[in-house]
């Protein structure tokens, strides 16, 4: 298993992580939780080179992507860069890229009742006013669970929170800060149920975050 205790904190730089061969010939990752080698609750960035494939399965509870570099496909259509997707419980496909891609996958972690196929270009989707002077992009949300994308203008510093039912944050650009530390392009965090923390920004910044999922315990 890796960092699949929900109660602690985690923080992965994954521009310093290794990549690592997949079962597919020219898919790699970089994984970030785990719960087996290749089956049940796993988030990763994977990595197609050109031309890689993948073989058809399913995903009894779920696959969430969102498409980081290049062009992914699958039988349904070609998703380039800034494409949101979430394929449903019992949903199954056949992945490839032609150019190469690489994505944030996270892989059976859907509520069993969120059936919703989700396709969002999130390049083209708008930009909708958020507390202070962030920027919301919502992408999905199902009972306590929100997606958006959260763009912060340079400088700005968000209020103090909590985060019932826990927070996770992929930097897709700039550099996020917080009184913990400083977490650049390509960070993934974790924080749990009614963690705390101070947020704000130097630059211009985008992330993608995610709210209310994980389950209700708190930090020892």
């Amino acid at each position: 298993m890796l960092n699949m205790d929900f109660s602690r904190q985690v923080v992965v730089r994954t521009a310093e992580q290794e990549w690592l061969a997949s079962p597919a010939a020219g898919v790699e990752r970089k994984p970030l939780a785990r719960e087996e080698a290749e089956r049940g609750h796993a988030t990763s960035v994977v990595r197609y080179l050109p031309g890689a494939s993948f073989a058809r399965h399913e995903h009894p509870l779920g696959e969430e992507i969102l498409v980081l570099e290049g062009i992914f496909s699958d039988e349904t259509g070609h998703y380039p860069a800034g494409t949101y997707l979430r394929n449903p419980p019992g949903s199954g496909h056949a992945p490839f890229s032609d150019e190469g891609c690489t994505l944030l996958v996270k892989l059976h972690q859907f509520d069993p009742k969120d059936t919703v196929t989700v396709r969002i270009d999130t390049t083209a989707a708008e930009w909708l006013p958020g507390m202070g002077g962030l920027q919301v992009m919502p992408l999905h949300e199902f009972e306590h669970e929100h997606v958006a994308l959260v763009k912060w203008p340079a400088n700005e510093v968000f209020q103090p929170h909590r985060h019932f039912g826990g927070e996770e944050i992929f930097v897709l650009s700039g550099e996020f800060c917080d009184e913990h530390g400083r977490y650049p392009k390509g960070t993934w965090l974790r924080s749990p149920h009614l963690s705390q923390h101070h947020p704000f920004v130097e630059q211009e910044t985008v992330i993608w975050v995610k709210t209310g999922h994980l389950p209700l315990t708190t930090a020892t």
